[in-house]
């Protein structure tokens, strides 16, 4: 049995939702992470810093008794955020981030960005401010195929904007594509990427397995198996441009199995476990450190972690659903075995 001892990690793009659905998942986050940037898509959008800090209040007062855990908050990027906003939020000392959603790119991103060139004021606080953008890389163009969206992204939007904002800091999220490896991977360590374990373990083949598999659809969609080599060819490099995100996004199982799911794969079960069955699995047990536990708070400017986790190479089996609230959602590998488990 191989046994692994890595400074506690911290989960860089989070969804923890808000009421009995986040009481219901926070505690699986609060076990294996210290530190965890939360997403600002509730509705209504967490637009403000009031707002965020509001929400923080409610994401400390879910904590189970004796967890140690620290939400990192982020602003909901609108067309009409002030920059006066992005001042206030950096000295609040909680918001560590903006997120831009493109309008109607995926789960409750109604009120995003219709058109980032209207964001150019808040752009130039940001970068003044040294506040982080972080991206949903996706066009929302209907023209352009959904296994396209993310590299038209790239070559549309994030590359003219790094280029004209050479100050910002931007971390794409949830990357998918060998385009958006080798993007960050060029842009030197102003751009960074988060990466998901879900997108490391899958290709598109597995949407279809036997059917349609309803608790595999995510935003961005799984890619081709050349696009997931990439992700873990990146992700196990040892470059620390690249850094842990779970994007576990919680959904109840009657908006998943429905005639228009819900976008989204829960993961924070096994949040840092199924990392280690990938870093494994290509050999780089000895980089997992670096991608879940430093990376990221090096590009944040933030202090690693003082204390430890411990995982062990043991398989358990994941429980077929999990309460959410009044409902229950499905977890990545219902029913079947994670192989990596915590001491």
């Amino acid at each position: 049995m191989r046994r692994i001892t890595i400074v506690r990690p911290d989960d860089w793009h989070l969804h923890l939702r808000d009421g009995e659905h986040l009481r219901a998942v926070l505690p699986d986050t609060a076990r294996r992470f210290a530190r965890a940037i939360v997403m600002p898509n509730l509705k209504p959008p967490v637009t403000t810093t009031k707002l965020a800090l509001e929400y923080r209040s409610r994401v400390l007062a879910a904590l189970p008794a004796g967890a140690r855990f620290e939400p990192l908050m982020t602003l909901y990027l609108t067309d009409n955020t002030a920059p006066a906003e992005i001042a206030a939020a950096r000295s609040s000392g909680a918001v560590h981030a903006v997120k831009y959603y493109p309008a109607g790119a995926t789960t409750n991103s109604d009120a995003g960005v219709t058109d980032l060139a209207k964001c150019r004021p808040v752009l130039e606080a940001m970068e003044k401010h040294g506040m982080p953008l972080l991206v949903h890389g996706e066009v929302t163009d209907p023209e352009v195929d959904v296994f396209d969206k993310e590299k038209v992204f790239i070559e549309r939007v994030l590359a003219p904007l790094t280029a004209r904002f050479t100050g910002l800091r931007v971390v794409m999220e949830h990357i998918t594509t060998r385009e958006a490896a080798e993007f960050v991977t060029a842009a030197g360590p102003r751009v960074a990427a988060t990466v998901t374990a879900h997108h490391l373990l899958l290709s598109r083949n597995a949407l279809f397995g036997g059917g349609i598999r309803p608790h595999l659809y995510c935003l961005p969609v799984l890619k081709r198996e050349a696009h997931r080599q990439a992700l873990v060819k990146a992700a196990t490099s040892g470059n620390s441009s690249f850094f842990l995100g779970t994007d576990s996004a919680p959904h109840a199982r009657h908006t998943k199995e429905t005639d228009c799911g819900c976008a989204g794969i829960y993961t924070a079960h096994a949040g840092i476990e199924l990392y280690a069955e990938v870093f494994a699995q290509a050999g780089a047990l000895d980089r997992l450190e670096g991608f879940a536990s430093r990376h990221g708070a090096q590009f944040y400017g933030l202090p690693v972690n003082g204390d430890t986790l411990t995982l062990l190479e043991e398989p358990w089996t994941v429980p077929l659903d999990i309460a959410f609230g009044a409902d229950r959602l499905v977890p990545l590998r219902a029913g079947a075995q994670v192989g990596w488990k915590l001491a």
